[in-house]
């Protein structure tokens, strides 16, 4: 981490370090909240980080339900080193539909005991919620995750039209480059209560399915010829009743930007035992379960399949499914199955490291460190040679 640090050094004002992931793979990969467990650790990484570097760390957490443990937290990592605090007042295990309402009691609390300016994180869906926040908890600053994601405006103050909004971050896009992936996850936000309608499954399948920024630009098109009437009064936008029938209940018309009101995780349990007992009554069998794994972390519909996929093609007697040996990596600290072409016996991950140590190519896994580095150092010398020619005439 240290080393990280001082490769970006000189291209940032200050480093953060984000404590506060509370996803399944941040458990897997032992990151994000999972190592609020491991304070010893927590500790080292600041203030190696803090020592190596001229500017600033600062650290974004989770609270603890007890509210003690939390504040022996943030001193901590304030010890360690840490030069502004973000504490999200929520715990590690309010995520996705059990999301609910952060504690701006903790949040206040810690603020209190900690001597280093601190942010606040959590509720912020428009910007009286950050004016409320900064005068309850007396935080230096306020982040937000979702209501800015929904309403790129919210620190304006002000509810932009959608569509305006989205155009305005596409010609930012083709500026600043970025995965299509990122862009399309973007716009859902933006348009999140304009696709709850029914009658817009169109814009919302070229939205899923475009492929570059033409597409995505058609989508905001087709949105605003649709809804701009509406906006500027030309037509009434109740007589059509699609949101009133959906059961909907708006305060800003769905063309605008607001925030993103998720339901209780009371009501989420509510529903779901409804949806069960509904499904059981009429002998359905296929009752919606909860995708948790063994570790009862709630996984993506994609992870579920795979682990489907095999368990109903467990590994054959003669070890040769799918062309793979069935053996073990050669390496004394992994356990998994080795590659079946790779001239190491190694699985992938530790056949790259290997090849990036000792400089060697393995055709089976298509790593050509050697290779590329041989190509490296042909044009190093090709540059140099005209470097010096240049520098003599």
């Amino acid at each position: 981490m240290a080393a990280a640090a001082k490769l970006v050094e000189r291209s940032c004002d200050a480093i953060d370090i984000n404590l506060g992931c509370p996803q399944s793979i941040a458990k897997r990969g032992k990151y994000g909240a999972f190592l609020q467990d491991d304070w010893e650790l927590l500790k080292k990484i600041v203030s190696a980080m803090s020592k190596a570097i001229s500017i600033p760390i600062s650290c974004k957490i989770r609270v603890f339900e007890d509210i003690e443990k939390s504040i022996k937290y943030a001193l901590m990592l304030q010890e360690a080193g840490c030069k502004l605090l973000t504490v999200h007042g929520r715990t590690r295990e309010q995520k996705g539909p059990l999301t609910g309402i952060a504690s701006w009691d903790h949040i206040k609390i810690i603020k209190n005991a900690v001597s280093v300016p601190m942010f606040a994180n959590g509720n912020i869906q428009c910007l009286e919620d950050v004016h409320r926040c900064i005068e309850y908890t007396k935080v230096n600053g306020v982040m937000s995750a979702e209501g800015n994601l929904t309403n790129p405006a919210i620190f304006e103050g002000i509810n932009p039209i959608s569509w305006e909004i989205a155009l305005e971050y596409l010609d930012l896009v083709e500026s600043y480059t970025c995965p299509t992936s990122f862009i399309r996850g973007h716009l859902f936000k933006i348009f999140h209560k304009i696709f709850s309608c029914p009658d817009n499954n169109d814009e919302r399948e070229l939205l899923a399915t475009g492929q570059n920024i033409n597409d995505f630009k058609k989508v905001c098109i087709m949105l605003r010829e649709k809804y701009l009437p509406y906006h500027l009064g030309l037509k009434h936008f109740e007589d059509e009743g699609n949101f009133t029938r959906q059961g909907f209940d708006l305060i800003l018309p769905p063309w605008i930007c607001q925030p993103y009101v998720r339901m209780t995780p009371q009501e989420h349990t509510e529903k779901m035992d409804l949806i069960r007992k509904n499904l059981l009554e009429n002998n359905d069998t296929s009752v919606k379960r909860n995708n948790d794994d063994p570790d009862e972390n709630t996984i993506s519909k994609k992870k579920l399949k795979k682990l489907k996929r095999i368990m109903r093609r467990p590994l054959k007697p003669d070890a040769s499914q799918h062309g793979r040996p069935g053996e073990i990596c050669v390496s004394d600290v992994c356990p998994n199955p080795l590659g079946g072409k790779c001239a190491f016996k190694m699985c992938k991950k530790c056949c790259r490291n290997k090849c990036f140590e000792e400089d060697l190519d393995c055709a089976g896994h298509r790593i050509l460190v050697h290779t590329r580095r041989q190509v490296a150092r042909k044009f190093s010398l090709e540059h140099d040679k005209i470097k010096s020619f240049e520098d003599k005439t």
